[in-house]
């Protein structure tokens, strides 16, 4: 019978690059502290941006939910699985996004996925260099031609345009907040790009949703753009703090991928308590301000403690705040010592990031206090003269 032994090899390569790692396992729900292996340690890396996952207002919504519809909706949501919780929230955030429509995926890689649908061999696609996978493999899976431009230089973005002339369709695609270095799209250029040259603009604010923008609304909000940008992409696993992702915009848009989404058409829908709780956190986040401006505060502290004590924070200006390390090797050891030190940062290496790129991406949240932040700060530091990153 055959066997995967086969499969040792490439795992031993891993481990001699070392870029092998296993999922840490976690007592207890998401926080600013959490607990492994017997151990209590500050989190740096979770996108639980606002600390919804334990909002007392979302997790009654859960149960209430489970009390009514029971545990799963029975079917995909083109037969019997959409129901009104469901159509709810799709109304909800359509409003909250000011948009004429929303469409609810099962998450935020099949929102990108289930989206790219829209693209057929008529169609051009440029692309930032350093979109999320969920968008590179979403335009894969598409017919259309692909033209990648260099990260925000929108030089080579209207190079890519003006080589078109007009000849298909063309797409602009790309992160509201970029994941790995924590730096924001410029979106208003891209934007009068997309004007003068008759394009579509396409904003996936994964990273975005919940931290820019007026009470989280998102990037387009963030620039002033509403009207501008024909489809927005969001989650609602990070700072909504529940699991799924959405397309927002026009009501054929949604018609549309009703019809051709494939994530959408053979997906069994959300659970109930699952739509019941990102119905409530969207209608927490039209509250929160207060607190979006405390993760903002949190951030900007975080950031420039480290900046000040000599760490390179590559482009960030957001929430996500990554230590450049360098090789993969020492990015992946430089997290071993901080977990020793008590502080879990997750080491991004190769492919994810550039070879000589390996960071320990730290993510700030709402929740986390000055003294959270300090611990840190000095932490980091004790790690960085141990191991001679900053000599």
């Amino acid at each position: 019978m055959p066997t995967f032994d086969y499969l040792n090899g490439e795992l031993e390569k891993l481990q001699a690059k070392g870029m092998y790692r296993l999922p840490t396992v976690w007592s207890g729900a998401s926080g600013p502290w959490m607990e492994a292996d017997g151990r209590r340690l500050l989190q740096l890396s979770s996108n639980n941006y606002l600390g919804f996952t334990g909002h007392p207002d979302i997790k009654r919504a859960a149960v209430e939910a489970i009390e009514r519809y029971g545990s799963g909706s029975g079917s995909v949501r083109t037969i019997t699985g959409t129901l009104d919780i469901h159509d709810e929230l799709e109304r909800e955030l359509a409003d909250f996004k000011g948009t004429e429509a929303a469409l609810v995926f099962q998450s935020g890689f099949t929102t990108n996925q289930g989206a790219m649908s829209l693209l057929g061999p008529d169609d051009l696609v440029v692309s930032d260099e350093l979109n999320h996978a969920s968008i590179i493999d979403g335009i894969r899976l598409t017919k259309a031609e692909r033209a990648i431009f260099a990260h925000k230089d929108m030089d080579e973005l209207e190079k890519r345009l003006r080589e078109n002339g007009g000849r298909k369709r063309a797409f602009i695609v790309t992160d509201g907040v970029f994941s790995m270095d924590g730096d924001i799209a410029p979106l208003p250029a891209i934007v009068d790009l997309a004007e003068r040259y008759g394009a579509y603009v396409y904003v996936d604010d994964a990273h975005a949703s919940g931290v820019l923008g007026a009470n989280g609304k998102g990037s387009t909000d963030h620039f002033g753009l509403h009207g501008r940008v024909h489809i927005q992409v969001g989650t609602l696993s990070k700072a909504v703090g529940v699991v799924g992702g959405y397309v927002a915009g026009a009501d054929v848009l949604k018609r549309y991928l009703i019809h051709k989404a494939r994530p959408f058409l053979f997906s069994t829908s959300h659970p109930p308590a699952v739509a019941a709780a990102c119905l409530a956190a969207i209608r927490l986040l039209r509250q929160s301000q207060p607190l979006i401006d405390r993760l903002w505060d949190n951030a900007t502290f975080f950031r420039s403690r480290l900046q000040e004590a000599g760490f390179d924070t590559a482009g960030s200006e957001t929430p996500i705040v990554p230590i450049i390390i360098g090789e993969p090797d020492k990015t992946m050891e430089f997290s071993r010592q901080l977990l020793l030190e008590g502080v879990y940062a997750q080491g991004i290496v190769y492919p994810t990031v550039a070879l000589d790129k390996g960071r320990v991406r730290c993510i700030v949240t709402a929740a986390h206090t000055k003294d959270d932040l300090a611990f840190a700060v000095d932490r980091i530091a004790a790690v960085a003269e141990r191991t001679g990153l900053l000599r």
